[in-house]
């Protein structure tokens, strides 16, 4: 059975919602004409700019400075917040090391960020949502979820966790027959600048996702009630291709480039100002 939650009407909540494709479902968000957008963001600057953006375009919008990572300061935030019908948790950190390069740090923010704070935003939310007995929890994963991938030891175990959270709240919500939906998404690398110098080895079977093609998949995915949105679609045969014992599966990753992808990696190198993502939000999104 369907149990989509249309976005209009409805109140969203988005983390990481000051850049990449958190920003552009937001704006999506509220050309669906959302009830209320509500930004999540490290950045007090980048959440407002975004806010003025979708209150440009006439639909309500919030923005607060939050360190999703910080358990006390999500439930204070989430206070401040009140009762939202979709939360979006989108925020998300990558180092691109090697294990024995990356700090202690570094390891620390990459769970705390990708993973706790599922735990920290859905605890905060989930009870009003639930209570209502209607609406969606979604959370941004990986196809680096699916496979572990060389120099992504902390990001990869990171979105592997985010995949088990989700398979497990939507056990729980289905076992006590509630119609709160759950969405995983789990997409190959993404244009935002977040993972930039990333190469593909297959460009046609594993192309560099554009951001506006993922967003509105994103956005289309909650309102349809999909519960697995996997991109591109030939990321949807690895849990058939574990079927190979592992050094097989193993020499199929590694014919596909996939350990190769960070061989190149520098990552965002600098901000993007609100007029060169505005542009970019207008650009034609390519095919998946």
């Amino acid at each position: 059975m369907t149990r989509g939650t249309k976005i209009a009407g409805s109140r969203i909540l988005i983390t990481g919602a000051g850049s990449g494709i958190g920003r552009l479902m937001a704006l999506e968000a509220a050309d669906r004409e959302a009830a209320e957008v509500i930004i999540w963001d490290l950045s007090a600057e980048t959440g407002e700019a975004v806010r003025q953006e979708i209150e440009a375009e006439g639909v309500r919008a919030r923005t607060f400075s939050v360190n999703v990572g910080d358990s006390a300061q999500v439930a204070s935030t989430a206070q401040d917040v009140g009762d939202i019908d979709i939360l979006v948790n989108c925020a998300g950190v990558v180092t691109g090391k090697k294990l024995l390069d990356a700090d202690e740090a570094a390891i620390r923010r990459t769970f705390d960020v990708n993973t706790m704070a599922l735990y920290w935003t859905t605890k905060a939310f989930l009870p009003g949502i639930r209570e209502r007995n209607h609406g969606s929890i979604v959370n941004i994963a990986s196809a680096a979820g699916l496979t572990g991938v060389a120099k992504q030891t902390d990001y990869s175990a990171s979105k592997w966790a985010a995949v088990g959270f989700t398979e497990s709240l939507r056990g729980e919500l289905r076992a006590e027959g509630s119609r709160v939906n759950t969405l995983v998404v789990c997409p190959f690398y993404i244009n935002t600048g977040m993972f930039a110098g990333v190469r593909t080895k297959f460009p046609r079977l594993l192309p560099i996702l554009e951001e506006n093609n993922v967003s509105t998949q994103v956005i289309d995915s909650i309102e349809s009630g999909r519960e697995q949105l996997v991109m591109p679609s030939l990321v949807r045969l690895v849990p058939g291709v574990r079927l190979l014992p592992t050094r097989a599966f193993d020499a199929v990753m590694d014919f596909l480039g996939v350990n190769q992808t960070m061989d190149h990696f520098t990552g965002r190198t600098g901000g993007d100002s609100p007029r060169s993502r505005r542009a970019a939000r207008r650009r034609q999104p390519a095919g998946v």
